[in-house]
């Protein structure tokens, strides 16, 4: 049945004249009233029109005639029949067409459209969906279902549009709702495939941690149904591993441990990689010996574990230690039952995160039962160092040819030849020494005979001889190389060790030698192989990559200041980070994400602007990168230190690297931590004084400009980094920076700040010289006026005719006049004793 639309003809009484009115009021046959209608309102007459009586007065107000019904009952009816139909389109606008006119219609219809919008697959259909939910909770007309909710998150996510899906998650998350578990699994699965996913993902685990932790807190019954499984934490930190994302990794790890999730065989190996990326091979030293008693049938699965130790083992330069675990992969590997029946098989254990000796510190929980289930894992990553064979693992061409190149720098070489016996003798028969010819033949090929005539002399001594092979290598070697004196001795060791070799035909050799002459068969068969590159290859680029790798001094200064933040020893830390600046020792992005993390902890916001000043310094130099996780972890901590300029600052260099900036979690956490700050703010202190308004704009930050134009950059910068002046705050005093009486006006009066002249007159210290510019004894004077360094840059400030003047007086008249000083600057008229106040 065709739906006509409601029409309503509007008539003025006014129009109609007074005979016509009244002979409308007496038209009583249907005939007569279409005929005048058909006169008056020229063919309406088969509309069906019903005219009622008219009230005819001097007002102007307009009557209506209706017809087919209203209006209301026409929609709702076409809205219902294009949903039973599918229209989703036409339900759409006819939808939109009932809002204009009538506001939303009942709960029941809005819920019915936003299902059958979720079980689109249109990406246009689900965008709709999640553009009418939000008008719903904008409006707050009524409460959505869960159900409903769920439906359409589950929908986005599978539909690779992560942004709407997390947003309804953190919408219900708000109110303290969150799906099955079985459901947000399914929900981060989906997620995680894209990068901005991750970024989302990782965030909205963090928001779900943060609230289950309040709410155990609390100790809320509810808190139980937010706590996130071991699954949604690996597939959030598989994510990280795999865009990258190893700061937010770590901090996700840290979660795990304060929200008691229990790692499994799947997270240590994911961990593992994460510790690697980050260079903290103590921290993955700490699973070693819950991996190590694994069982055989287990060995595969944890290949990717040993592969992130070697490789950190390599990354710090300690050779022995990655000689150590290449030996030690396959030891202690008995017999051990897949079941074990006793107590401490299903009985916790906890990995410390940091310094073990922290009372306070995080530990990952692990069970043993789920060390031994491998349901879940899957032999993943890569395979440059570790290979697993024959259940073994094995060490490739590459990590040989790391300890190779290791052991020479450091010139041990008895070392290697001690390795590659312990090495033949754990995992190779008796008979073969294919793995020690191979080192022999890589040797030779980059020239260093000497070092492969020391490995066979040591395997000589050990009663180990090698096959004729390597003698006829490094003997047509000496040949090509004219070093007769070393072949002849070399002749001596083969006619000794019994071995026989064709002299003449070994020379003839040496003038057209191949260049697979000497090695042997296994040797020669890896060449060829598809799995790795022959030893001799791996060698040569190892020699040429290690000239390009990272220092390992980096790693060790960086490890030091993660142990020093991590037990909130800033000092301790900070030192370390200037000595790597006396060093003159590049700091990476994770030496400035432990010190940031540090600062945090302690709420020492000003500590970390000051960081940040050293990060964009060395950013304009092009020799620093940093990723989106540190810049959002610094936009978070700048949030809560109330630094917001610099966190327009920090969003803008998000933005200019197309980094996404998921404004949700900082507008959360700027809601969380101000939305009090002006509430009990009266407006009688509202009022700053006149000297502080030349310097601070009316939104209450630091008016840079006006510094810049009698100050050079660099204190502008350390400026920046001082919060500015607020009414809740007081008027400004006079403090010593690491006391809170006002001691700092005191100790100058009284000439007793703890300065390197008043040290050595304690007898705690035997230098008096001043630091800073190494040449005069550091007093009170030296410390604020005459040290070289401090009167450079006030001359920047003070006029050169005010010079012998200012630089005149004993200390206590200079702090007295200066501050006293009511003058103000020619070009900006900002007052003396203000910048005076500042500088000093």
């Amino acid at each position: 049945m065709a739906i006509k639309l409601t029409r309503k003809v509007f008539v003025n009484p006014c129009f109609l004249s007074y005979n016509s009115s009244r002979f409308l009021v007496r038209l009583s046959s249907d005939y007569d009233t279409r005929f005048f209608l058909s006169k008056f309102f020229g063919g309406l007459q088969e509309s069906g029109v019903i005219c009622r009586h008219l009230s005819f007065s001097p007002a102007t107000s307009l009557e209506r005639l209706s017809w087919e019904g209203s209006s209301h009952t026409v929609l709702l009816t076409k809205l219902e029949n294009a949903l039973k139909d599918l229209k989703l389109d036409e339900a759409w606008e006819t939808f939109n067409d009932f809002i204009r006119l009538y506001g939303f219609p009942n709960h029941l219809l809005v819920s019915r459209f936003i299902t059958q919008l979720s079980y689109s697959s249109s990406p246009c259909s689900l965008q709709k969906a999640y553009d009418l939910v939000m008008m719903v909770l904008k409006e707050k007309s009524y409460h959505l279902q869960p159900d409903i909710l769920v439906k359409l998150a589950l929908s986005l996510s599978r539909a690779q549009m992560p942004i709407p899906s997390s947003t309804i998650l953190r919408l219900m998350l708000e109110k303290g709702m969150l799906p099955p578990m079985n459901v947000l699994q399914l929900l981060f699965l989906h997620m995680v495939k894209t990068e901005v996913g991750a970024c989302m993902a990782s965030n909205l685990l963090i928001q779900i941690c943060d609230n289950y932790v309040q709410f155990c807190s609390g100790k809320s019954p509810c808190a139980n149904l937010l706590k996130p499984d071991t699954v949604i934490f690996n597939l959030v930190l598989d994510a990280c591993v795999r865009f990258g994302s190893s700061l937010k990794g770590q901090q996700i790890i840290e979660l795990m441990s304060q929200t008691g999730v229990v790692a499994d065989g799947h997270s240590i190996i994911i961990i593992a990689q994460i510790h690697e990326i980050n260079g903290q091979r103590d921290e993955l030293k700490k699973f070693k010996d819950h991996v190590a008693p694994l069982p055989v049938a287990f060995v595969s699965h944890y290949r990717q574990f040993y592969e992130c130790l070697l490789s950190l083992h390599f990354k710090f330069d300690d050779i022995d230690a990655a000689a150590e675990l290449l030996l030690d992969m396959n030891r202690s590997r008995g017999s051990h039952p897949m079941d074990d029946p006793g107590k401490d098989f299903q009985k916790p254990r906890f990995v410390p995160i940091g310094s073990q000796n922290l009372r306070n510190g995080l530990k990952i929980q692990i069970m043993p039962e789920l060390i031994h289930k491998d349901s879940a894992l899957k032999e993943e990553g890569k395979s440059d160092l570790v290979l697993f064979r024959d259940k073994k693992l094995l060490p490739s061409n590459r990590a040989l040819s790391k300890l190779i190149n290791g052991y020479k720098r450091h010139g041990k070489m008895d070392e290697l030849s001690k390795f590659l016996l312990g090495l033949k003798k754990e995992l190779y028969s008796s008979s073969e020494s294919s793995v020690i010819c191979d080192v022999i033949d890589a040797c030779i090929s980059l020239g260093w005979v000497e070092i492969a005539h020391d490995i066979l002399d040591d395997m000589e001594s050990s009663g180990d001889s090698l096959d004729s092979s390597a003698y006829m290598a490094l003997l047509t070697a000496y040949y090509k190389r004219n070093m007769s004196r070393e072949a002849n001795v070399l002749l001596k060791q083969v006619r000794k060790a019994g071995l026989v070799i064709n002299l003449a035909n070994n020379i003839v050799l040496s003038k057209n030698m191949p260049s697979n002459v000497g090695r042997s068969p296994l040797s020669i068969k890896e060449a060829s192989s598809i799995y790795q590159p022959s030893l001799s290859k791996c060698l040569v680029e190892e020699v040429s990559d290690a000239e390009k790798a990272v220092s390992h001094i980096i790693y060790e200064l960086n490890s030091s200041i993660y142990f020093f933040s991590k037990a909130k020893m800033m000092g301790d830390a900070l030192n370390i980070y200037r000595r790597m600046q006396e060093m003159k020792i590049q700091p990476t992005e994770h030496t400035f994400m432990y010190l940031v993390c540090g600062y945090s902890s302690l709420e020492m916001f000003r500590d970390i602007t000051i960081l940040w000043g050293d990060m964009k310094r060395i950013m304009e130099t092009g020799s620093l990168t940093l990723s989106s996780d540190l810049y959002e972890f610094l936009l978070l901590n700048f949030l809560g230190g109330g630094y917001f300029e610099r966190v327009m600052e920090v969003i803008g260099y998000m933005n200019k690297c197309n980094m996404y900036v998921d404004k949700w979690m900082y507008k959360s956490e700027y809601l969380k931590i101000h939305k009090n700050l002006y509430r009990s703010l009266k407006a009688s202190k509202a009022r700053t004084e006149a000297q502080v308004k030349d310097v601070v704009t009316e939104e209450g930050a630091w008016n840079l400009e006006a510094f810049r134009d009698w100050l050079p950059e660099e204190i502008v910068r350390k400026i920046a980094s001082i919060p500015p002046p607020h009414p809740q705050a007081g008027p400004d005093k006079f403090f010593w920076i690491y006391t809170s009486n006002g001691g700092f006006s005191v100790k100058i009066y009284k000439q007793r700040l703890l300065t390197h002249l008043e040290r050595v007159r304690r007898g705690i210290s035997q230098n008096g010289v001043c630091p800073m510019c190494q040449y005069e004894a550091e007093d009170n004077l030296h410390v604020f006026r005459e040290c070289p360094v401090a009167k450079d840059m006030r001359k920047l400030i003070v006029s050169e005719a005010s010079w012998s003047q200012f630089f005149s007086n004993n200390l206590l008249e200079w702090v007295k006049t200066n501050l006293g000083n009511n003058g103000r600057l020619p070009r900006n008229g900002v007052p003396w004793s203000t910048l005076f106040g500042i500088l000093a």
